[in-house]
């Protein structure tokens, strides 16, 4: 048994009469095996993935998706020190736009909007986005002064929800480059972008989008090559939107993905028994047949949009 109990047994001759007897022989966890004219390692029970625990095994299939969302996070907080994280302060203000016409100018700081502090950019083009064609009344630093401007955003329509609109009045920001600033705008975007792709999925799954507008390999590349013609801060977020993308599409619950192994892990745990190992190898491997036929219709439409479209 060289799998729980490490040891192997064969007949031999014993050395006082010569008569064959059963003898036993300790195995080494670390030893190894010819086969095939090749050395093989042991796999000891205490050494494979199925003797670990329902948390263990569950937090190791997680680590692959996790990895993903570390790496955008970093990546984001990379393209921050790269070129600055945004503060509320402006710095360019659009002419005709509604933050032209009630008066506001380059260095303003916006310290509240309805007595309600702003402490970052992401606060103030959250309280803005949620308030179109609704007056909002700005509290905001100029020159050492501090001054009280009503500021009416205007309503478009949010690309995200068909029919629903959000405020937008027509600023920049400032861009300032500090370690501390960075990870906050890593941590946000992380989650920003994490929360968009959520929509998405939604989208989909209520009609909102249709597959022919997802992109497989050959569109995530040409988009790339489209990103990359931008400059690098471009390309950073794109790629920090892609290794997001596929930690979550990883972790969706379907069979031969993470998220369906971690689906049949919760399964175990409510049953107390694991599932039959040959009946989840064939949810896996009709999951996995599913997933390619999807893979080669998206890549179909890649194709037609890429190249017979141009």
């Amino acid at each position: 048994d060289l799998v729980h109990d490490l040891f192997i047994e064969g007949y031999g001759q014993n050395e006082e009469d010569e008569q064959e007897e059963l003898k036993r022989y300790n195995i080494h966890p670390q030893a190894r095996v010819v086969y095939n004219r090749q050395q093989v390692q042991i796999a000891p029970y205490d050494r494979q993935f199925g003797s670990k625990t329902i948390l263990q095994r569950a937090a190791t299939i997680f680590a692959g998706p996790l990895a993903n969302f570390i790496l955008a996070f970093v990546i984001l907080v990379g393209f921050s020190l790269y070129t600055g994280s945004p503060v509320n302060i402006i710095d360019t203000v659009i002419p005709d736009m509604a933050a032209e016409k009630a008066g506001l100018e380059p260095g303003d700081r916006i310290v509240a909007i309805d007595n309600q502090k702003i402490n970052s950019w992401k606060d103030l083009s959250e309280k803005i986005s949620m308030s179109p064609n609704k007056e909002l009344l700005f509290q905001i630093e100029r020159n050492g002064h501090q001054l009280a401007i009503p500021v009416t955003p205007i309503g478009e329509e949010n690309p995200l929800a068909e029919g629903e609109l959000r405020g937008y009045i027509g600023v920049t920001p400032v861009f300032q480059r500090s370690l501390l600033g960075a990870i906050d705008y890593g941590w946000d975007m992380t989650v920003d972008f994490t929360t968009l792709i959520f929509k998405s999925i939604g989208l989909l799954l209520t009609g909102g989008v249709s597959i022919d507008d997802l992109s497989g390999p050959v569109g995530i590349i040409d988009y790339t090559g489209q990103m990359a013609q931008e400059g690098l801060p471009v390309l950073l977020r794109w790629t920090a939107l892609i290794s997001i993308n596929l930690a979550i599409f990883n972790l969706l619950p379907i069979p031969a993905l993470d998220g369906g192994r971690l689906m049949f892990i919760a399964l175990e745990a409510i049953r107390g028994r694991p599932i039959d190992p040959q009946k989840e190898s064939l949810v896996h491997f009709i999951g996995f047949a599913l997933l390619m036929l999807l893979i080669l219709v998206v890549t179909w439409n890649d194709i037609q949009r890429v190249f017979l479209n141009n």
